[in-house]
Protein backbone atom coordinates (compact mmCIF):
# COMPACT_ATOMS: atom_id res chain seq x y z
CA UNK A 1 0.00 0.00 0.00
CA UNK A 2 2.45 2.87 1.22
CA UNK A 3 4.87 4.46 -0.53
CA UNK A 4 5.59 6.62 2.49
CA UNK A 5 6.26 4.58 6.23
CA UNK A 6 6.02 7.79 8.42
CA UNK A 7 5.32 6.07 12.20
CA UNK A 8 8.45 5.48 14.29
CA UNK A 9 6.68 2.88 17.11
CA UNK A 10 8.32 1.11 20.05
CA UNK A 11 8.28 -2.11 21.69
CA UNK A 12 7.46 -3.12 24.94
CA UNK A 13 10.39 -5.99 25.84
CA UNK A 14 13.65 -7.05 25.33
CA UNK A 15 12.50 -9.26 22.64
CA UNK A 16 10.11 -9.20 19.86
CA UNK A 17 6.27 -10.51 20.15
CA UNK A 18 4.09 -11.71 17.67
CA UNK A 19 2.02 -8.32 18.25
CA UNK A 20 5.45 -6.70 17.92
CA UNK A 21 6.24 -8.09 14.62
CA UNK A 22 2.91 -7.57 13.11
CA UNK A 23 2.70 -4.42 14.03
CA UNK A 24 6.35 -3.73 12.51
CA UNK A 25 5.47 -5.50 8.99
CA UNK A 26 2.47 -2.80 8.36
CA UNK A 27 3.91 -0.77 5.41
CA UNK A 28 3.07 2.80 7.15
CA UNK A 29 5.35 1.79 9.77
CA UNK A 30 9.04 2.93 9.16
CA UNK A 31 10.99 2.16 12.28
CA UNK A 32 11.10 1.47 15.95
CA UNK A 33 12.80 3.64 18.91
CA UNK A 34 14.70 1.28 21.35
CA UNK A 35 14.76 2.63 25.49
CA UNK A 36 16.20 1.33 28.02
CA UNK A 37 13.79 -0.92 29.16
CA UNK A 38 14.54 -2.57 25.65
CA UNK A 39 17.96 -3.45 26.68
CA UNK A 40 19.44 -6.43 29.11
CA UNK A 41 23.14 -6.93 27.35
CA UNK A 42 24.97 -6.44 24.13
CA UNK A 43 24.27 -10.11 23.30
CA UNK A 44 20.23 -9.36 23.92
CA UNK A 45 20.61 -6.11 22.02
CA UNK A 46 22.22 -7.28 18.89
CA UNK A 47 19.90 -10.59 18.71
CA UNK A 48 16.97 -8.04 18.98
CA UNK A 49 18.11 -5.76 16.60
CA UNK A 50 18.72 -8.90 14.19
CA UNK A 51 15.30 -10.11 14.47
CA UNK A 52 13.89 -6.72 13.99
CA UNK A 53 15.74 -6.34 10.25
CA UNK A 54 14.12 -10.48 9.60
CA UNK A 55 10.76 -8.83 9.82
CA UNK A 56 12.10 -5.95 7.47
CA UNK A 57 15.59 -5.08 6.39
CA UNK A 58 14.44 -1.31 5.75
CA UNK A 59 13.07 -0.67 9.33
CA UNK A 60 15.25 2.23 10.71
CA UNK A 61 16.25 1.20 14.57
CA UNK A 62 16.80 4.70 16.58
CA UNK A 63 17.17 5.62 19.90
CA UNK A 64 17.83 8.56 21.64
CA UNK A 65 21.44 8.09 22.92
CA UNK A 66 23.38 11.60 23.19
CA UNK A 67 26.28 11.22 26.22
CA UNK A 68 25.34 12.37 29.75
CA UNK A 69 22.09 11.52 30.93
CA UNK A 70 20.23 10.38 27.73
CA UNK A 71 22.38 7.50 26.92
CA UNK A 72 19.95 4.29 27.23
CA UNK A 73 22.66 1.95 26.84
CA UNK A 74 25.10 2.30 30.00
CA UNK A 75 26.61 -1.32 30.73
CA UNK A 76 28.12 -4.42 29.64
CA UNK A 77 30.97 -2.27 27.70
CA UNK A 78 29.25 0.85 27.11
CA UNK A 79 31.05 3.59 27.05
CA UNK A 80 29.42 6.34 29.53
CA UNK A 81 30.26 9.59 27.08
CA UNK A 82 30.30 12.52 29.02
CA UNK A 83 27.56 15.49 28.55
CA UNK A 84 27.69 17.81 25.41
CA UNK A 85 28.35 20.54 27.79
CA UNK A 86 31.40 18.99 28.94
CA UNK A 87 33.05 19.57 25.01
CA UNK A 88 31.54 23.64 25.73
CA UNK A 89 33.73 23.71 29.00
CA UNK A 90 36.57 22.33 27.54
CA UNK A 91 36.60 24.85 24.31
CA UNK A 92 36.69 27.72 26.67
CA UNK A 93 39.83 26.60 29.24
CA UNK A 94 42.99 27.59 27.90
CA UNK A 95 45.33 25.25 27.12
CA UNK A 96 48.04 23.69 29.10
CA UNK A 97 50.80 22.03 28.35
CA UNK A 98 49.44 18.41 28.86
CA UNK A 99 45.61 18.85 29.28
CA UNK A 100 43.16 18.87 26.71
CA UNK A 101 41.81 22.16 26.29
CA UNK A 102 40.81 25.00 24.25
CA UNK A 103 38.65 24.99 20.65
CA UNK A 104 41.11 22.49 18.28
CA UNK A 105 41.23 20.07 21.43
CA UNK A 106 37.40 20.53 21.88
CA UNK A 107 36.74 19.76 18.24
CA UNK A 108 39.18 16.54 18.66
CA UNK A 109 37.29 15.51 21.68
CA UNK A 110 33.71 16.02 19.82
CA UNK A 111 34.90 13.84 16.93
CA UNK A 112 35.29 11.24 19.55
CA UNK A 113 32.37 11.53 21.11
CA UNK A 114 30.20 10.95 18.22
CA UNK A 115 32.40 8.12 16.76
CA UNK A 116 32.48 5.36 20.26
CA UNK A 117 28.51 7.01 20.26
CA UNK A 118 27.80 5.73 16.59
CA UNK A 119 30.11 2.60 16.48
CA UNK A 120 28.71 1.16 19.85
CA UNK A 121 25.51 1.54 18.54
CA UNK A 122 26.12 0.42 15.37
CA UNK A 123 28.37 -2.43 16.66
CA UNK A 124 24.79 -3.96 18.25
CA UNK A 125 22.88 -2.89 15.15
CA UNK A 126 21.46 0.12 16.16
CA UNK A 127 20.95 2.18 12.88
CA UNK A 128 20.68 5.57 14.03
CA UNK A 129 20.25 7.74 17.44
CA UNK A 130 18.47 11.42 17.84
CA UNK A 131 21.36 13.38 18.32
CA UNK A 132 22.75 15.92 18.82
CA UNK A 133 21.17 18.43 20.56
CA UNK A 134 21.97 22.11 19.17
CA UNK A 135 19.73 23.77 21.55
CA UNK A 136 21.33 26.67 23.33
CA UNK A 137 22.47 26.71 26.92
CA UNK A 138 20.68 30.39 28.59
CA UNK A 139 20.88 28.58 31.80
CA UNK A 140 16.59 28.47 32.12
CA UNK A 141 15.79 24.98 30.75
CA UNK A 142 15.98 22.26 32.80
CA UNK A 143 15.24 20.04 30.17
CA UNK A 144 17.97 20.81 28.37
CA UNK A 145 20.59 21.82 31.00
CA UNK A 146 23.93 20.00 30.15
CA UNK A 147 22.74 18.21 26.99
CA UNK A 148 23.16 21.45 25.53
CA UNK A 149 27.32 22.46 24.41
CA UNK A 150 26.98 26.45 25.06
CA UNK A 151 25.09 29.54 24.77
CA UNK A 152 27.17 30.97 21.96
CA UNK A 153 25.57 29.46 18.56
CA UNK A 154 29.10 29.63 16.90
CA UNK A 155 30.73 27.32 19.30
CA UNK A 156 27.67 24.81 19.06
CA UNK A 157 27.75 24.87 15.42
CA UNK A 158 31.38 23.97 15.45
CA UNK A 159 31.14 21.39 18.21
CA UNK A 160 27.90 19.54 16.70
CA UNK A 161 29.64 19.56 13.08
CA UNK A 162 32.52 17.61 15.00
CA UNK A 163 29.93 15.43 16.85
CA UNK A 164 28.18 14.67 13.35
CA UNK A 165 31.64 14.06 11.56
CA UNK A 166 32.09 11.34 14.25
CA UNK A 167 28.65 9.86 13.72
CA UNK A 168 29.65 9.55 9.89
CA UNK A 169 33.05 8.02 10.74
CA UNK A 170 30.76 5.13 12.57
CA UNK A 171 28.33 5.24 9.24
CA UNK A 172 25.47 6.51 11.43
CA UNK A 173 23.84 9.84 10.78
CA UNK A 174 22.90 12.52 12.84
CA UNK A 175 19.51 14.80 13.87
CA UNK A 176 19.48 17.88 15.15
CA UNK A 177 16.93 18.91 17.67
CA UNK A 178 15.38 20.88 18.25
CA UNK A 179 14.29 23.42 16.03
CA UNK A 180 14.68 26.16 16.25
CA UNK A 181 15.34 26.30 19.96
CA UNK A 182 14.44 25.30 23.28
CA UNK A 183 16.83 26.15 25.43
CA UNK A 184 15.44 29.93 26.19
CA UNK A 185 12.19 28.29 27.48
CA UNK A 186 11.96 27.40 31.29
CA UNK A 187 9.17 24.95 30.98
CA UNK A 188 9.26 20.80 30.03
CA UNK A 189 7.53 20.35 27.19
CA UNK A 190 7.03 16.76 28.39
CA UNK A 191 4.54 18.56 30.49
CA UNK A 192 3.36 21.68 29.50
CA UNK A 193 3.66 23.62 25.81
CA UNK A 194 6.44 26.46 26.16
CA UNK A 195 6.04 29.72 24.69
CA UNK A 196 9.57 31.97 23.39
CA UNK A 197 8.24 35.09 22.28
CA UNK A 198 10.98 36.45 20.61
CA UNK A 199 10.85 37.43 17.31
CA UNK A 200 11.56 35.20 14.10
CA UNK A 201 14.66 37.90 13.61
CA UNK A 202 15.92 36.91 17.08
CA UNK A 203 15.66 33.46 16.64
CA UNK A 204 17.36 33.10 13.27
CA UNK A 205 20.44 34.63 14.62
CA UNK A 206 20.95 32.89 17.48
CA UNK A 207 19.25 29.50 18.27
CA UNK A 208 18.28 28.45 14.49
CA UNK A 209 21.92 29.92 13.21
CA UNK A 210 23.12 26.42 13.63
CA UNK A 211 20.68 24.39 11.90
CA UNK A 212 21.60 27.32 9.12
CA UNK A 213 25.22 26.85 8.82
CA UNK A 214 24.61 22.06 9.58
CA UNK A 215 22.38 22.05 7.38
CA UNK A 216 24.86 19.97 4.41
CA UNK A 217 25.66 17.54 7.12
CA UNK A 218 22.78 16.78 9.06
CA UNK A 219 20.17 13.94 8.14
CA UNK A 220 17.67 14.84 10.06
CA UNK A 221 15.94 17.38 12.44
CA UNK A 222 13.43 17.24 15.14
CA UNK A 223 11.46 20.33 16.21
CA UNK A 224 10.50 21.79 19.44
CA UNK A 225 7.18 21.51 21.29
CA UNK A 226 7.43 25.19 21.81
CA UNK A 227 5.34 27.81 20.74
CA UNK A 228 6.75 30.97 19.37
CA UNK A 229 3.66 33.08 18.85
CA UNK A 230 5.61 36.29 17.28
CA UNK A 231 5.60 33.57 14.34
CA UNK A 232 3.05 31.58 14.51
CA UNK A 233 0.44 30.24 16.65
CA UNK A 234 0.83 26.58 16.48
CA UNK A 235 3.67 24.48 18.59
CA UNK A 236 7.09 24.30 15.82
CA UNK A 237 6.23 20.96 15.23
CA UNK A 238 2.85 21.57 13.87
CA UNK A 239 3.58 24.74 12.13
CA UNK A 240 3.78 25.01 7.88
CA UNK A 241 5.71 28.10 8.92
CA UNK A 242 8.13 26.58 10.82
CA UNK A 243 8.92 23.67 8.87
CA UNK A 244 8.25 24.20 5.26
CA UNK A 245 9.07 28.02 4.66
CA UNK A 246 11.74 28.72 7.76
CA UNK A 247 14.05 25.39 7.64
CA UNK A 248 12.91 24.15 3.98
CA UNK A 249 12.76 27.49 2.30
CA UNK A 250 14.76 30.37 4.19
CA UNK A 251 17.27 27.84 5.61
CA UNK A 252 17.26 25.03 3.01
CA UNK A 253 17.24 21.74 4.54
CA UNK A 254 16.91 18.87 2.63
CA UNK A 255 16.90 15.88 5.27
CA UNK A 256 14.17 14.20 7.51
CA UNK A 257 11.99 15.86 9.83
CA UNK A 258 11.50 14.06 12.63
CA UNK A 259 8.10 15.13 15.44
CA UNK A 260 9.05 14.55 18.68
CA UNK A 261 7.19 12.30 20.64
CA UNK A 262 3.24 12.63 20.14
CA UNK A 263 2.63 10.42 23.20
CA UNK A 264 3.68 13.21 25.47
CA UNK A 265 0.41 15.51 26.40
CA UNK A 266 2.06 18.24 26.08
CA UNK A 267 2.89 17.19 22.13
CA UNK A 268 -0.94 17.15 21.29
CA UNK A 269 -2.07 20.23 21.84
CA UNK A 270 -2.79 22.65 19.54
CA UNK A 271 -5.24 25.71 19.16
CA UNK A 272 -6.49 25.35 22.37
CA UNK A 273 -7.33 21.51 22.12
CA UNK A 274 -6.01 18.33 23.20
CA UNK A 275 -5.74 16.05 19.80
CA UNK A 276 -5.85 12.66 19.47
CA UNK A 277 -2.44 10.44 18.60
CA UNK A 278 -4.26 9.97 14.80
CA UNK A 279 -5.04 13.87 14.91
CA UNK A 280 -1.43 14.73 16.40
CA UNK A 281 0.30 12.27 13.55
CA UNK A 282 -1.68 13.82 10.71
CA UNK A 283 -1.21 17.62 11.92
CA UNK A 284 2.54 16.94 12.06
CA UNK A 285 2.50 15.45 8.58
CA UNK A 286 1.13 17.95 7.13
CA UNK A 287 2.79 20.72 8.81
CA UNK A 288 6.38 18.92 6.91
CA UNK A 289 7.36 16.29 9.58
CA UNK A 290 8.58 13.09 7.30
CA UNK A 291 8.14 10.93 10.41
CA UNK A 292 6.25 10.87 13.37
CA UNK A 293 7.30 9.61 16.76
CA UNK A 294 5.42 7.62 18.97
CA UNK A 295 6.53 5.94 21.97
CA UNK A 296 5.72 4.00 25.20
CA UNK A 297 2.55 2.94 23.79
CA UNK A 298 3.32 -0.45 23.74
CA UNK A 299 3.24 -0.53 27.68
CA UNK A 300 0.77 -2.52 29.37
CA UNK A 301 -0.16 0.96 31.48
CA UNK A 302 -0.34 2.92 28.59
CA UNK A 303 -2.89 0.27 26.57
CA UNK A 304 -0.69 -2.63 25.26
CA UNK A 305 -0.02 -0.53 22.28
CA UNK A 306 -3.72 0.48 21.34
CA UNK A 307 -2.65 3.67 20.30
CA UNK A 308 -0.29 2.48 17.65
CA UNK A 309 -3.07 0.34 16.57
CA UNK A 310 -5.60 3.11 16.27
CA UNK A 311 -3.15 5.77 14.48
CA UNK A 312 -1.89 2.81 11.76
CA UNK A 313 -5.58 2.40 11.71
CA UNK A 314 -6.16 6.39 11.49
CA UNK A 315 -3.61 7.17 8.94
CA UNK A 316 -4.83 4.22 6.49
CA UNK A 317 -7.88 5.96 6.54
CA UNK A 318 -7.18 9.78 5.92
CA UNK A 319 -4.91 8.07 3.04
CA UNK A 320 -8.06 6.23 1.31
CA UNK A 321 -10.07 9.29 2.13
CA UNK A 322 -7.61 11.73 0.83
CA UNK A 323 -7.79 13.15 3.90
CA UNK A 324 -3.82 12.76 3.57
CA UNK A 325 -1.44 12.18 0.78
CA UNK A 326 1.83 9.80 0.84
CA UNK A 327 5.16 11.59 0.31
CA UNK A 328 7.51 9.34 -1.77
CA UNK A 329 10.73 12.58 -0.93
CA UNK A 330 9.72 11.74 2.77
CA UNK A 331 10.22 8.19 2.36
CA UNK A 332 13.65 8.76 0.28
CA UNK A 333 14.71 10.78 3.38
CA UNK A 334 13.92 7.63 5.81
CA UNK A 335 15.65 5.44 3.85
CA UNK A 336 18.49 7.42 3.30
CA UNK A 337 19.04 7.55 6.83
CA UNK A 338 19.68 3.93 7.39
CA UNK A 339 23.61 2.91 7.35
CA UNK A 340 25.07 2.00 3.51
CA UNK A 341 28.01 0.21 5.04
CA UNK A 342 28.62 -2.44 7.42
CA UNK A 343 29.45 -1.98 10.67
CA UNK A 344 32.29 -3.49 12.53
CA UNK A 345 31.37 -6.39 14.98
CA UNK A 346 32.14 -5.92 18.82
CA UNK A 347 35.05 -7.63 19.30
CA UNK A 348 36.54 -6.32 16.01
CA UNK A 349 35.28 -2.82 17.16
CA UNK A 350 37.01 -2.78 20.88
CA UNK A 351 40.46 -3.27 18.93
CA UNK A 352 40.10 -1.22 16.32
CA UNK A 353 42.72 1.74 16.67
CA UNK A 354 40.50 4.09 15.24
CA UNK A 355 38.34 3.42 18.28
CA UNK A 356 40.79 3.34 20.90
CA UNK A 357 41.99 6.49 19.84
CA UNK A 358 38.86 8.10 19.98
CA UNK A 359 38.40 6.41 24.11
CA UNK A 360 41.77 8.25 23.99
CA UNK A 361 40.12 11.27 22.98
CA UNK A 362 37.15 11.30 25.37
CA UNK A 363 36.64 14.15 28.07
Amino acid sequence: MAVHAPLIIDIAGTALNAIDRQRLRHPLVGGLILFSRNWESRVQLTAMCKSIKRVRADLLICVDHEGGRVQRFKTDGFTHVPPMRALGEMWMKEPKAGQMAGPMDAMRAATACGYVLGAELRACGVDFSFAPVLDLDYGESSVIGDRAFARDPRVVGMLAQSVIHGLLQSGMGSCGKHFPGHGFVKADSHLDIPVDRRSLKVILAADAAPYRWLGGVLGGVMPAHVIYPKVDRRPAGFSKVWLQDVLRGKLGFTGAVFSDDLSMAAARAMDGRALTYTEAALAALRAGCDMVLLCNQSLAMAGDGRAIDDVIEGLSHAHIQEHWSMDARSEERRLALLPGSPSLGWSSLVVSTAYMQALDWLP
